[in-house]
């Protein structure tokens, strides 16, 4: 480990509202003890849970060490660190509508600076609905809490917003408070290792960029898919489906990170004024019909996955017995730039999939046919495929000799197993972006104009489906969804590729692949 990776962020009070959810226990929590164990979080530091049910600070201490045990991948084995690390944690029933409770917050944050040397600063997670970022923002200013000698941070998780509209309204109310930098929008995909390593990958090697665009590049296929299905999510799951809750975010960040063209300066802003171009460069769909010819919206419905019976998506709790709610998305998206023109983007993201897997495969053109080996074979495409989630790494397949035949050509793939070195203890996502928040790094956090454009692009759709409710495909579950969407890659002569976990037939593996 490096000194930079080691240098503790600087002293701050982190109050987490909605302490006592899902996100807390499973991944804030952990994040916050794997800092304090790496050396990233000093012990200037308080931690503040909040939320509405009144609980004891040895009741919310116990929480945060079966979070540890449960979801860590440090193990809280050294008794008195772990007492150190408790320590730093206290907890506070407030409720977020009333003033008052935000300047008794106050008084708690001074006895805090003191008792641990805290210079002032101040971060404020917000694990809550989106609807309540605005009021909590403005009891954060009423009651004092805004008026401390150090920096401001606010971090907030999606959803921001539910459309364009309402993201616009939302950011108007923060705007009231806090100046744009000192918002951190969460997307977790950011954080992790191998999203953050598409730009060393494609600007600090001669041999990539160089055939990064449509004179070399057939198509991009970015797929994000899950084995389960929506649990005990059902209730927001209903309202928000796939669109919302991972192609207005996850997914357009992942193309955005591969499609931008190099920022000028290794710098915060010139990265995300990048992506923004990027997102800026999507081809609106113009009509329902072209939303119709290049999306395909699915719903898994009973189906079953090694011989598991598993049900559809209506039979959920807390879902609609008729909802038409999506539960897969694929489309057909172009980038009308000089670099992309003409080279089609494929995603797809969906609940009840067969692997789950984060992968973007990048396919380069083939040789000219009919010329050297093309006139004997059929040669396949040069791939480079990014392993996201949840194996990391990167592989790379390339034609090559058959040993001991002459004149017979067959793929080999070579891989980089990120995973394999590095084993459990590779960074959660959570860990990078509390500490980047905690140093002011902006980086891997969305801008508002990156939010605004990505639902300017959605909400086309969501219009189109309005308009036309018919459009909704089943598929049973534990399949790779509705059966167009083989025809979608199909009709350009392309189709998907195998992702992780699934070997490819006639590949040899030559170094740390699939057995």
């Amino acid at each position: 480990m490096s000194k930079q990776d080691t240098i503790a962020a600087e002293g701050a009070v982190y109050y987490l509202f909605g302490a006592t959810g899902d996100l807390a226990r499973r991944k804030l929590f952990p994040a916050l003890f794997s800092l304090y164990k790496e050396g990233k979080l000093a012990e200037d530091f308080a931690v503040v849970g909040l939320a509405r049910r009144p609980r004891t600070n040895e009741q919310f201490r116990v929480d945060l060490q079966e979070s540890i045990d449960e979801f860590c991948r440090y193990k809280a084995d050294d008794a008195e660190q772990w007492a150190r690390f408790a320590s730093h944690f206290v907890y506070m029933s407030l409720d977020i509508n009333n003033v008052d409770g935000f300047r008794e917050l106050g008084r708690l944050t001074q006895e805090l600076d003191a008792k641990f040397d805290i210079p002032g600063n101040r971060l404020f997670y917000l694990a809550l609905a989106p609807e309540l970022f605005g009021p909590v923002s403005f009891n954060l200013r009423d009651g004092g809490m805004l008026e401390s000698r150090g920096w401001n941070r606010l971090v907030i998780e999606k959803p921001f917003g539910y459309d364009l509209e309402s993201a616009r309204k939302l950011n108007a109310q923060l705007s009231q408070v806090f100046k744009e930098e000192e918002i951190y929008r969460i997307d977790h995909y950011l954080g992790k290792e191998m999203v953050q390593n598409i730009q060393v990958l494609r600007f600090s090697n001669a041999f990539f960029e160089p055939l990064w665009n449509n004179k070399h590049i057939a198509n991009v296929q970015i797929t994000l898919s899950e084995t389960v299905g929506v649990e005990e999510r059902g209730g927001y799951y209903d309202k928000s489906g796939a669109l919302r809750d991972m192609v207005q975010n996850h997914m357009m960040q992942m193309l955005a990170m591969i499609a931008m063209e190099p920022p000028s300066r290794l710098h915060p802003e010139d990265l995300r004024d990048e992506k923004v171009k990027a997102l800026r460069s999507l081809r609106p769909f113009a009509s329902s019909e072209e939303v119709g010819a290049n999306v395909i919206r699915g719903q898994y419905s009973d189906g079953e996955t090694n011989g598991k019976p598993l049900s559809g998506y209506r039979q959920e709790d807390s879902v609609n017995p008729q909802s038409a709610t999506e539960t897969y998305f694929a489309a057909r998206v172009y980038l009308d730039n000089f670099r992309w023109a003409g080279v089609p983007f494929y995603i797809r993201t969906g609940k009840r999939l067969p692997v789950k897997t984060t992968e973007i495969v990048i396919e380069f053109k083939n040789v000219p046919d009919n010329i050297l080996f093309a006139h004997r074979h059929d040669l396949a495409p040069n791939l480079l495929v990014i392993r996201v989630n949840p194996m990391e790494g990167i592989y790379i397949k390339i034609n090559a000799k058959k040993p001991g035949v002459d004149n017979v050509v067959q793929p080999v793939s070579m891989e980089f197993c990120q995973s394999c070195m590095i084993g459990i203890n590779t960074p959660e996502a959570y860990e990078r972006l509390i500490y980047d928040a905690a140093r002011g790094e902006s980086t891997y956090f969305t801008r508002w104009d990156e939010v605004a454009q990505a639902w300017s692009f959605v909400d086309r759709i969501a219009e189109a489906w309005r308009e036309d409710d018919s459009s909704l495909q089943f598929y049973p579950a534990g399949s790779w969804g509705p059966a167009r969407t083989e025809a979608l890659l199909a009709e350009n002569g392309f189709h998907w590729w195998p992702v992780n976990g699934q070997a490819e037939d006639n590949v040899i593996w030559i170094s740390g692949g699939p057995k």
